[in-house]
């Protein structure tokens, strides 16, 4: 087992592990980090805790201090500037008529530093951008592209269901959501009714996606003809979440019927076979 507290960072939601290095951290405490990227700012979301050493990627780095009052005022001051560095970029990005888009800019904590994250549909020669921007600011300029989940993600955005985005609220990794899962829940396959703000498939069409899977597979094929309680019929319709089936039932004097049954009241010869998988988005 290795000790390790939980780091989450200002632009994501996914939780690191660092070694303590003998401090001891609780939820909601703030710590200096030295990352990849640089030193860093990040929140505590969990204290000293135990975990398996094979969910522990190594060498596990240090916490290099619980932060101080002072480092929380350097933090607001960094985060207060943002505004600031992105304007300035915007205005040399336009200058130097480049097809990307600005959409977050950033101090490291030591400001040692500034990280530019811009999203582009095409490869962007940015030399001579970074050039005017290190003339600018004296600093070094790390430009960072990024994609439409991750634009999403640090902008922030209400998806459809009136909710914040998943992304943004408490997904930490993006898994694999293909049409085929839209297709399984009987979804319209109109894409501005299944995509996201970013532009790809919702992230929670993967959330039940098993219960569906299974379900459909019990689900008589539209316009069968199945046995009833009622009699044989002609399926009309189906519900994933109540497994219920809606059936065309016609009588001996010829009049039409539409009656509902659950699922395990039917008698189903020929079930639904599984839909293709036109697209999907991975990325």
């Amino acid at each position: 087992m290795a000790i390790v507290v939980g780091i989450k960072f200002r632009t994501g939601q996914k939780i690191y592990y660092f070694d303590p290095n003998g401090e001891t951290f609780k939820e909601g405490d703030n710590a200096i980090l030295e990352t990849a990227r640089g030193q860093e700012f990040g929140k505590v979301v969990f204290g000293n805790k135990e975990v398996p050493e094979s969910e522990v990627v190594q060498p596990l780095k240090p916490v290099l201090r619980k932060a101080t009052a002072k480092d929380e005022a350097q933090n607001e001051k960094n985060l207060s500037e943002r505004t600031r560095l992105m304007e300035e970029t915007v205005k040399k990005v336009f200058a130097h008529n480049l097809p990307m888009k600005v959409v977050d800019a950033e101090y490291t904590f030591d400001r040692t530093k500034i990280i530019i994250y811009f999203t582009a549909d095409m490869r962007v020669d940015f030399r001579e951008l970074v050039k005017d921007l290190a003339s600018l600011f004296h600093l070094r300029i790390e430009l960072r592209q990024i994609y439409e989940r991750d634009d999403i993600k640090l902008r922030g955005a209400l998806a459809v269901c009136g909710r914040p985005c998943c992304c943004i609220t408490h997904l930490q990794d993006y898994e694999k959501v293909s049409i085929k899962m839209a297709k399984y829940q009987n979804l319209s396959l109109n894409p501005s009714k299944i995509s996201g703000c970013c532009g790809k498939l919702m992230c929670c069409l993967r959330y039940e996606n098993d219960y569906y899977q299974e379900t459909y597979k019990l689900m008589p094929k539209m316009n069968s003809t199945i046995d009833t309680p009622d009699g044989a019929g002609q399926v009309v319709g189906t519900d994933m979440l109540k497994r219920e089936v809606k059936v065309r039932i016609t009588d001996k004097e010829g009049g039409v019927e539409i009656k509902t049954f659950p699922l395990e009241k039917l008698n189903i010869k020929t079930t639904s076979t599984e839909p293709e998988d036109d697209a999907s988005d991975d990325e």
